[in-house]
């Protein structure tokens, strides 16, 4: 009897595995690219139905070989106006393989993959099941992508079934890859208990822990603020020698932030600059909002000198010199932030973003300081262009302390950039 009869008659006898299977988020298997004016895709929008399958015919093969075609952004886009479009682009394919005598086992389980992303089972198992017919050696890879791709369209009960099949089957064992999906699905939810007996289920069965492992089980454990499990975890894999990727420290580095722990972040941030990790810009972002939230403009300082001599990116500097610029605003302190300004401006950077920007004006304005507002203004004119909800702080600031001659000037200003 064929896999796929043998999946339908366990799903009808209702019968589970030993733990439960829920879909999880896409996994990047393919490159995203931005949406572009694809002319097949173009063609393949306005033709009708009848010819989907007679335009992809007359297509080149180098169309499909381009760096820049994507079969899932061709996909997507087809099915959100025409799902029988998308179905139509998905039996081409297999057809053509199947014409070319395709044996390579890597096409049909990117054809699998690719009908997750239109959340089509139907069609993923005629793929599975035409490999099969065709002789191609089954693997639990070939498992695997079936069952993401049920997962991926909420087809639990088939999810299910395909993983028994793969318990009691001699060459398609569930592999380490598999436990890895479990845990990873639970780790988006924030379900960190059944993640982890996920965890111990693929311990359970043999498989240590991996990167990919241990990268899920943190994030889950943060997302659901189980921070001591979070910390747990990442001992376990400090101590087997694991060392972690950027996304893993991202996460540790949050956690810490969110339980105001000054003292384990810059053992943490210690650790990254030795080790000469990527400071990125959601890590910057956390590190300001802890910093903040303590008032201690001398983190900023001693974070922004360490960023600088470990050669991090501009984004990430600019970011903490914000930071800085914003602190001495919200407390008042004039001349401290003119310097931060100045050294931001020197090393050719300048503001982020309309709300950096307010927070200073609005320190001037407490402070009465209409002529250092004025320099101020004219030191960023050539860097940073004032937004419409700038003007209208300074239209009102001016306003309110009856400063007529320089709320002219900034009414003249927004009419120059076309804000009325």
């Amino acid at each position: 009897m064929g896999f796929v009869l043998r999946v339908l008659s366990v799903a009808k006898r209702g019968l589970r595995p030993q733990f439960v299977l829920i879909p999880c988020r896409s996994q990047r298997l393919f490159c995203d690219k931005p949406l572009v004016s694809n002319p097949l895709l173009i063609k393949l929008l306005q033709e009708s139905i009848s010819r989907i399958k007679t335009v992809l015919d007359s297509e080149d093969n180098f169309t499909f070989k381009s760096s820049d075609f994507s079969w899932d952004i061709l996909l997507t886009t087809l099915k959100s106006s025409s799902p029988a479009k998308a179905h139509l682009v998905l039996e081409w394919r297999l057809e053509k393989m199947v014409r070319d005598n395709e044996r390579d086992l890597v096409p049909y389980l990117e054809l699998i993959f690719l009908c997750s992303k239109v959340q089509n089972v139907p069609f993923a198992m005629q793929v599975f099941n035409s490999m099969e017919a065709h002789g191609i050696k089954l693997t639990s890879s070939v498992f695997n992508a079936l069952i993401y791709t049920c997962l991926s369209s909420g087809n639990v009960m088939t999810a299910l079934s395909l993983f028994e099949i793969m318990q009691s089957s001699e060459n398609c064992k569930p592999n380490s890859e598999t436990y890895n999906t479990f845990i990873s699905v639970y780790s988006n939810l924030g379900n960190d208990k059944a993640m982890q007996a996920s965890y111990l289920a693929k311990k359970g069965a043999g498989f240590s822990a991996d990167l990919r492992t241990y990268e899920s089980l943190i994030s889950g454990c943060v997302r659901s603020r189980n921070f001591d499990c979070a910390d747990r975890f990442y001992e376990e894999m400090m101590l087997s020698g694991i060392m972690p990727n950027g996304q893993i420290l991202e996460n540790i580095l949050r956690g810490l932030c969110e339980q105001r722990s000054i003292s384990k972040v810059e053992q943490l941030l210690k650790f990254m600059m030795d080790g000469e990790w990527e400071i990125n810009v959601p890590m910057a972002e956390k590190l300001m909002g802890l910093y903040f939230e303590h008032g201690t403009v001398e983190k900023m300082e001693e974070l922004l000198l360490n960023l600088m001599n470990s050669n991090q990116s501009f984004e990430v500097l600019q970011q903490v010199h914000c930071g800085i610029i914003r602190m001495h605003a919200m407390l008042d302190r004039l001349d401290d932030m003119e310097y931060s300004v100045g050294r931001m401006l020197k090393q050719g950077m300048s503001f982020r973003c309309p709300d950096d920007i307010e927070k200073v004006v609005c320190a001037y304005f407490r402070q009465e300081a209409y002529d250092r507002l004025d320099l101020f203004l004219g030191h960023i004119k050539g860097s940073y262009k004032l937004t419409k909800s700038t003007y209208d702080l300074l239209v009102a600031g001016y306003r309110r302390a009856g400063l007529s001659e320089k709320l002219d000037l900034v009414m003249d200003g927004m009419k120059l950039a076309g804000f009325f």
